[in-house]
């Protein structure tokens, strides 16, 4: 008797998962699938030597405990490791620029948890290139840079996507990892959730004279939150929030301009500050998927949740992304289930969406509590944060919640 047409169709599938978008989360993706077998083509707009530019242009990223066990199990930490900065602790605080913070504050020390530092500050450059170097060290991994997908469709077996080169992949899962205006999303007709905040990011990194100590700041002012994390070489990343015309009158300053308007909210703590590496600048804004799976198809990321930085949790929470639905495959799969079945994807998809939809908003309140300058709230936020402060059982919880440590862990984050 002839195979049946879904049968032949799975014999002549390119790939099992097709991955598009190439930033971080799909790499991550690609190299966790691959090592527990499967073979991967991962789709990539921008070219090759784009991905791997080696000069330092500013961008940062915090990664979680967690998410530093995810880098280590795929292959990737050992590469980077002598490059990330170790955040030893954060400190909280309320205030105005020119002003100096509140006597409130919070304070987290990762001398409070056994695991050991409570995330890393890495380079954007370093993780790119230590993503894009395994994969290429993999021949389970296909790169095709320069590639846009214009179309895909779905069918028994899995799904295929067309390129803009005309090139026609099949594969048995689709997983669209492709930032937060998704074409895989749209495409598979997943309709979106969110708002914006009148708030756009600058973001840069500055060389100080003084040590940091590993000490990340996170200092909450009226038109958002000021964040000052601790890199490598006495310098820090900068992630500053304000109101989007004010962000716009700071990225057309000149470099001299935008650190006399910078030192004010920065103060003189680690003594004189000087740019290095570009500025950037991205709106802020709540987006998520209504869904983070149809059929055939699964998101990842930016693609499935974008959230406000204030928590650092972005990445984090893509890459808690890639560690559960890296797992829900590898467990399908030694069950003899279709990957890209509705049971397979339903899991993930009850794994992931609850928790990161309960972040998404968490960090919407608190930003929305803390982004004002009602002297009610002010007064109260500053009393709650030293109680938290005062109170070491819920002040281990925050350490252990930044470390990436709570909740149904999957296995490449447990260690």
């Amino acid at each position: 008797m002839d195979n049946p047409a879904w049968l032949r169709i799975l014999h002549c599938m390119d790939t099992d998962l097709i991955i598009v978008g190439g930033g971080l989360n799909g790499p991550a993706l690609a190299l966790a699938a691959a090592q527990a077998g499967f073979t991967v083509t991962i789709v990539d707009s921008l070219p090759l030597d784009t991905r791997k530019r080696i000069d330092f242009d500013g961008r940062s990223y915090a990664l979680a405990h967690a998410s530093m066990r995810l880098l280590r199990g795929i292959g990737v930490w050992s590469t980077i490791s002598n490059k990330a900065q170790p955040m030893l602790e954060i400190k909280v605080t309320d205030g105005r620029a020119g002003e100096g913070p509140s006597p409130w504050m919070m304070h987290f020390d990762h001398a409070e948890i056994e695991e050991g530092p409570m995330g890393f500050m890495v380079e954007d450059r370093h993780l790119r290139r230590a993503f894009l170097d395994a994969m290429a060290q993999d021949d389970r991994v296909t790169q095709l840079s320069e590639e846009t997908v214009v179309a895909q469709s779905v069918h028994s077996a899995g799904a295929t996507v067309t390129l803009a080169s005309d090139k026609k992949i099949t594969g048995r899962l689709l997983i669209g990892s492709d930032g937060r205006k998704s074409g895989t999303a749209e495409r598979a007709g997943i309709k979106r959730t969110g708002w914006g905040y009148g708030q756009t990011a600058v973001v840069c990194a500055v060389k100080h004279e003084k040590p940091h100590g590993g000490i990340a700041h996170q200092f909450f002012m009226p038109n958002g939150p000021l964040a000052i994390l601790p890199l490598t070489k006495d310098r820090s990343s900068i992630v500053w929030s304000e109101t989007d015309a004010n962000a716009a009158a700071l990225m057309a300053m000149d470099d001299n301009d935008f650190l006399n308007a910078l030192r004010p909210a920065f103060g003189s703590f680690l003594g004189q500050i000087s740019l290095t590496g570009a500025r950037f600048s991205y709106p802020l804004g709540l987006t998520l998927a209504n869904s983070f799976v149809a059929e055939k198809t699964a998101l990842i990321g930016d693609a499935a949740h974008g959230m406000h930085p204030i928590a650092g949790q972005g990445l984090n929470a893509g890459l808690r992304d890639v560690a559960a639905l890296a797992e829900v495959l590898e467990t399908a799969r030694s069950r003899g289930e279709d990957i890209g079945g509705a049971q397979t994807l339903a899991r993930y998809q009850q794994w992931r969406r609850f928790d990161t939809a309960t972040l998404a908003l968490a960090t919407d309140t608190f930003n929305r509590l803390f982004s004002n300058d009602n002297p009610l709230l002010r007064a109260a936020r500053d009393i709650g944060m030293g109680m938290v402060n005062a109170a070491p059982g819920i002040r281990r919880s925050f350490i252990r919640e930044a470390a990436g440590l709570t909740g149904d862990l999957p296995r490449l984050m447990r260690g």
